[in-house]
């Protein structure tokens, strides 16, 4: 198995064989907290008017956030603290970020199998990709808008990579560090009410989950994300 790591949207180019889309803050992260949830679809788009147009075609809500977009025009803000403790049973949410889900929407059209991933579930996805055993895997560090590096994202795609090669990873040591990158600086601004300080704990609380959320494609420029359980390997 060859594993590389790839950034942002122009890195995706050369993304191949299965493919991690990975955005730590937060869309990746926020994504498994929807589906653990109980949402009845979870969709991701690479476009805010798309998005609005298929929530409204299939009753959803839109969740996300866009650069120059406020807030308010969201149903539900690209925020884990949201849905943590939030029933979604018979919901259907339509995601759609600067980095994340476009990346997912991409990684589609020329990967053989896309999936997302951060810490929150990182081991799920070690153990998926290791039951899959595929001759390539590309993990996409998809950065600050899909633009310039995210450290989160970066260390991630390192951490999973360390895993499937029996490299050893300090967490305790990555989660230190992280906590005083630029990128999380809007979680402890008190001017940032989108961004809560719990948010930064909630995207690195490694493990939470054991399942993987692998993308189909629905219709163009969307795609819907499916739990499949790690153990199993059967979609929940």
């Amino acid at each position: 198995m060859k594993v590389q790591v790839v950034e942002c949207l122009s890195g995706m180019k050369r993304a191949k064989g299965l493919i991690v889309v990975i955005d730590v803050f937060r869309s990746s992260t926020v994504g498994c907290f929807i589906v653990n949830n109980g949402a009845r679809e979870y969709l991701a788009t690479e476009r805010l008017e798309l998005a609005r147009e298929i929530a409204a075609a299939r009753n959803g809500k839109v969740v996300g956030e866009r650069v120059d977009v406020p807030v308010r025009e969201f149903d539900y803000g690209n925020s884990p603290t949201l849905f943590e403790n939030l029933n979604l049973e018979a919901e259907t949410l339509v995601h759609s970020t600067n980095a994340g889900t476009r990346g997912i929407v991409l990684a589609c059209a020329q990967g053989d199998e896309v999936l997302t991933g951060s810490f929150v579930n990182a081991a799920a996805v070690v153990k998926h990709i290791r039951r899959r055993e595929p001759e390539i895997v590309t993990l996409v560090a998809m950065g600050t808008g899909g633009t310039m590096r995210a450290q989160e994202d970066m260390m991630c795609a390192m951490y999973i990579k360390n895993e499937l090669e029996a490299y050893p990873n300090s967490f305790k040591t990555l989660k230190k560090f992280l906590a005083d990158v630029d990128s999380s600086r809007k979680f402890f601004d008190e001017e940032r009410l989108d961004a809560p300080e719990s948010d930064f704990d909630l995207c690195m609380d490694l493990d939470r989950f054991d399942f993987v959320l692998k993308a189909e494609v629905v219709q163009e420029g969307c795609v819907r994300l499916q739990r499949i359980d790690s153990d199993s390997g059967e979609k929940a």
